[in-house]
């Protein structure tokens, strides 16, 4: 099989052996090449300022800019609104609604009075001051990913967000990001791409205040300039190309799996892994890829993904399935199976997982309610998706009452002597001097 798209086919070892190494924790290091010219533009805006940003864009998105068109106004928000569909501007809307009120409750979750022993404990939690958020644009907008980035962290109250997406050849933002971070809610907008527009919300400047934290995907110059800013402000997840792994039995749909695999496969660089323990069924989803990818507008970029980034893995049996899925650690996890909740609960490391035939990626990818900001290369091994809990500081106040703290004198007592630490004991014990 295979000899068509030219993807490869492993068994675990082998997987083990080759695609396990190019992933977390393996693979550590960004392009130093790279690490090196981002670095170079990060110091020039920390230098220069809005006179960077100009030079930058005209440099990098061929758009030329004066400082006082850095800042996007209302009125080019009135204008992108004439630019795009009602159908575009309710679905954005659904979209922001459905995640809203699951991350409402999520942050319901973590609200709560803890007593015991004498002592009070609540759980509180607090925004941070100022967000930015990096929003790719161009020619290709995705409205989606400022939705899911936006959305929870106005959920957690956070009262400044800033939003950077890159100027088109005519110098204007695509009208849909404008439009979604509209209706999100988003404080400022700047017309500013790439390296430097991260220098621009971490440090600071004449037209853009510096932030508190710097969320968002990108490309790879975009990431490391958030690594690099990640030595002096919080940023989120390391987020690359997408990717899936699709887990399927023979109780499984092939044509399922293979348009699933196929609509990652659309994204630049994405990659697409099917994982079975029947030759049959990877056989069968190789024929049907075949057939999606004939019929498709963008079949030549599918192609290439699927034959680069592409791979079958083939397993003895589902326990040696599930352990390679968890140490693939996938930012997309979709279980075709008859056991499909069976096989969820074993999972350990995914971004997001998907069970049964109505439930594909695409459709979380908009109108789940789940967040699809989601950790990838195998980040998932240490880093959850994307969400309120990002954009708040958690924090407890306490209480105790005077027989609680007479219950924990004589342990506090002894763990600051073991610690030499007398005046933490001499800090209780002086509040029972009468006693």
């Amino acid at each position: 099989m295979s000899d068509q798209l030219g993807m490869k086919v492993l068994d675990y070892s082998s997987a083990k052996n080759t695609i396990l190494k190019d992933r977390w924790p393996n693979k550590k290091r960004l392009d130093p090449e790279v690490m090196n010219k981002v670095e170079s533009i990060i110091e020039d805006v920390r230098k220069q300022g809005d006179s960077a940003l100009v030079d930058f864009a005209q440099k990098f998105d061929g758009v030329k800019l004066s400082k006082d068109e850095i800042s996007v106004e209302d009125e080019d928000i009135q204008r992108a609104y004439g630019k795009v569909s009602k159908a575009q501007v309710k679905a954005i809307k659904l979209v922001k609604k459905r995640v809203e009120a699951y991350q409402r409750r999520l942050l319901e979750r973590v609200s709560f009075q803890y007593r015991a022993n004498g002592v009070k404990i609540q759980s509180n939690t607090a925004p941070i001051r100022r967000l930015g958020c990096y929003v790719p644009g161009g020619e290709a907008a995705y409205p989606s990913s400022l939705v899911m980035t936006i959305t929870p962290a106005k959920v957690a109250g956070v009262p400044e967000i800033v939003v950077c997406s890159p100027p088109r050849s005519g110098g204007d933002i695509n009208p849909l990001i404008l439009v979604a971070a509209d209706v999100c809610g988003v404080n400022e907008i700047y017309r500013i791409g790439g390296a430097q527009a991260v220098a621009a919300m971490a440090y600071g400047t004449e037209t853009v205040k510096p932030v508190d934290k710097l969320v968002g995907p990108g490309n790879r110059y975009v990431v490391a300039a958030k690594m690099l800013a990640s030595q002096d402000l919080p940023i989120d997840i390391p987020a690359g190309p997408s990717e899936i792994v699709v887990l399927a039995d023979e109780s499984s749909d092939p044509l399922i799996a293979a348009l699933d695999m196929v609509s990652q496969a659309e994204h630049v660089d994405g990659a697409a892994v099917l994982v079975t323990t029947s030759r049959k069924v990877a056989e069968s989803v190789e024929r049907e890829l075949q057939k999606v990818i004939g019929i498709i507008p963008n079949r030549v970029m599918v192609a290439q993904n699927l034959s680069k980034n592409g791979c079958v893995v083939i397993c003895r049996d589902n326990q040696e399935a599930v352990g390679f899925v968890n140490e693939f650690a996938p930012e997309h996890l979709e279980v075709l199976s008859a056991d499909g909740w069976r096989i969820a609960e074993q999972i350990r490391s995914a971004g997001l997982v998907l069970v049964g035939n109505y439930t594909p990626v695409a459709a979380s990818d908009y109108c789940f309610g789940t967040d699809h900001v989601l950790p990838t290369e195998g980040f998932s091994q240490v880093y959850s998706g994307l969400s309120v809990f990002d954009f708040v500081k958690r924090f407890n106040v306490v209480e105790c009452s005077r027989r609680g703290l007479l219950k924990a004198r004589r342990t506090v007592r002894v763990m600051a002597g073991s610690e030499g630490l007398n005046s933490h004991a001499l800090a209780v014990e002086g509040r029972f001097r009468d006693a």
